[in-house]
């Protein structure tokens, strides 16, 4: 029995056949990437006082406009999505001439082109970034650990600089999809018929038929003229006598083929977090309706993806604009989540015991005078 033959466990394979030739795995990282990079920006600055949001800042201004060539939606596109392809991403920061100055702009690093040179106290010591055999080394401080270079990644239990991609969790999943696919156009190349063999019938005698050279090479370059590819789709075979067609592959029906594609395009969107049915996958009810499966995205996929992402931009980037500052996002901009806070408003409202000013407390409001009483 033939061994099964899967993809290769590298950042080329995980884009070529995760993302480039997988439809199921592209549009999972396109619906989560795309969301994330519509997810506006805030800043305050936090003071004895409590904080204060601030409209206009330098800080804002880069991460809008990280550089001349690329925008704050495809800035975090591009993070997100490296990070699902290859389960890790890094950013590159271009410090002013004067260290003392914040940063001017902000690339993103293709992952399979950076190397980790790993340090002590599980530190990196250096990250090295190689394009058309030259390569740039950034440093890494031994104190802070802080570099020019951001990287972020998933969580790998069995590697200390490298992430893991949930490509590579959905790869066998991926390899069978793609596989069917590949399944599939083989038989419109061999006019939608599965494959089979002609045979001579036997002679009245028992013995076995057969072909002088000369027929069989005719008969050879008959089929490849006439009935193979696509053009010939559904040709009907032409058969002499003492030749008959026997079928010799199992119909989709016996192999369960179209329940096996979707099992694995099931399998390929959960290992995204995307819910199948946002996918257009059939049997699978997770969910009552399309905003439930929305809301789940959002809660369980791109909001956490998210705040990691400012998290770490709040520690390695935010700090060179002043001490003081507090990146964040605006969760009332997004639509999905606005019917879920009109039910917690309208429970809050309603709720008896609760004082006026823990209601506003609540919603990140400041206290009114007299508030303190029940009514």
């Amino acid at each position: 029995m033939m061994e099964p033959s899967w993809s290769k466990r590298d950042y080329v394979s995980f884009a070529e056949e995760g993302y480039i030739k997988n439809v199921i795995a592209f549009r999972a990282i396109n619906m989560i990437a795309s969301a994330a990079s519509l997810v506006p920006f805030t800043l305050c600055r936090l003071t004895d006082q409590g904080k204060s949001q601030l409209k206009v800042h330098p800080l804002l201004k880069l991460l809008y406009s990280p550089n001349p060539m690329t925008s704050k939606s495809e800035f975090i596109e591009g993070i997100v999505t490296y990070r699902l392809v290859n389960g890790n991403s890094y950013i590159l920061m271009v410090e002013s001439q004067n260290n003392r100055k914040p940063p001017t702009e902000l690339y993103l690093l293709r992952p399979d082109r950076v190397e980790i040179v790993p340090g002590k106290n599980n530190v990196p010591y250096i990250y090295r970034y190689t394009i058309n055999n030259n390569g740039y080394d950034f440093k890494v401080d031994k104190l802070t650990g802080r570099s020019a270079v951001l990287h972020l990644k998933t969580f790998n239990p069995l590697n200390d600089w490298y992430g893991l991609s949930p490509i590579e969790a959905a790869a066998y999943s991926i390899d069978q999809h793609n596989q069917a696919g590949a399944w599939n156009q083989a038989m419109l190349q061999n006019g939608a018929r599965p494959s089979g063999a002609i045979v001579m019938k036997s002679a009245k005698d028992g013995s076995g038929g057969s072909l002088s050279q000369e027929q069989y090479q005719r008969l050879k370059a008959q089929i490849n003229d006439h009935y193979s590819g696509p053009v010939n789709a559904g040709r009907p075979i032409l058969l002499e006598g003492g030749l008959e067609w026997k079928e010799m592959s199992l119909s989709p029906r016996d192999m369960d083929f179209i329940e096996s594609k979707h099992s694995s395009a099931r399998d390929i969107a959960l290992a995204f977090g995307v819910p199948p049915q946002l996918l257009g996958i059939p049997g699978d009810n997770t969910y009552s309706n399309l905003v439930e499966a929305r809301l789940s995205l959002w809660e369980q996929t791109v909001l956490p993806m998210l705040e990691n992402i400012i998290c770490h931009l709040n520690s390695w980037l935010t700090p060179r604009f002043g001490e003081d500052l507090c990146l964040s996002y605006d969760k009332d901009a997004i639509e999905i989540l606005m019917e879920k806070r009109q039910k917690l408003w309208k429970y809050v409202e309603n709720a008896s015991f609760m004082t006026l000013n823990e209601k506003r407390e609540a919603f990140g409001l400041p206290p009114l005078p007299g508030g303190d009483e029940l009514d």
